[in-house]
This record gives structure tokens, sequence and C-alpha cells, in this order.
């Protein structure tokens, strides 16, 4: 039988991880119930761990596009929140562009982000350690 190899996650990283996801739920938490100041004080951890988890991942390829997916989704998240807590996410830019579809720059950069990994990277690297 063909032993498979295996992705460990050192328990520092994995605490980190699972703090990450209670300061991503109390920023999106505070974002429903219109607590401006939770909302806007959980998006600084959110997004320095979410950041400091993509660089300790950085030796995987699928890990750190994961990842850097994760951080531009919770930047223009947190975009999105702070422009519908101070009114200015419905101001027209040009057009039928809000403020608020600036949110879709960093969306649109994890598609990116995730795209260049399945279609690009993970095809030409097939015999390469991954996690995905």
């Amino acid at each position: 039988m063909k032993k498979e190899a295996t992705y460990t996650i050192p328990i520092q990283y994995r605490k980190m991880e699972n703090l990450h996801i209670v300061f991503w739920l109390f920023k999106d938490i505070a974002w429903c119930m219109i607590w401006k100041p939770l909302g806007i004080i959980m998006v600084m951890p959110t997004l320095f761990i979410s950041i400091l988890i993509a660089w300790r991942t950085r030796q995987f390829m699928s890990e750190l596009c994961h990842n850097i997916a994760i951080t531009v989704w919770i930047s223009a998240n947190s975009y999105w929140m702070i422009s519908e807590f101070f009114h200015f996410d419905t101001m027209i830019i040009f057009g039928n562009f809000t403020y608020k579809h600036l949110a879709l720059i960093p969306f649109f950069m994890g598609v990116i982000c995730l795209a260049f990994y399945y279609l690009f990277w993970k095809p030409k690297h097939k015999n390469e350690l991954e996690t995905m």
C-alpha cells in the first residue's frame, strides 16, 4: 500500500487560525448589528492574522494562494462594512457604480490568485507536494 504524504499544522498555528475565526465572526456580527466601534476594531486583528497565516504557509503554493485570497476577501469585506457604517456605500462614483462596488477590486484579486493557482501553477507542478 502506498504511503501518502501528510501535512501537519503546528498547534500554535492552529490556535492562531482558530483565534482568527473568532475575530472574523465578531467583525461580521458587529457589521450585522451595526456596532461600528467593534466592527472597525476587529478589522485589524482579523486582517493581521490572515496576513501572518499567509506568510507562515508560503512554502506551499496551494496554501499561499488560498490564504492570500482569504486576506483580500477580508479586506474587501472590511471595506464594504466601513462603507456601510459611514454611509458612503451608495454614493455614485460613475454610472451605476457606487463606492461599495470598489470592494470588487480585492474580491477579484482573490479570484485571480486562485485562478492562477488552479489554472496555471498546479497543472505545471503535478509532482510537487501540495496541500490541495
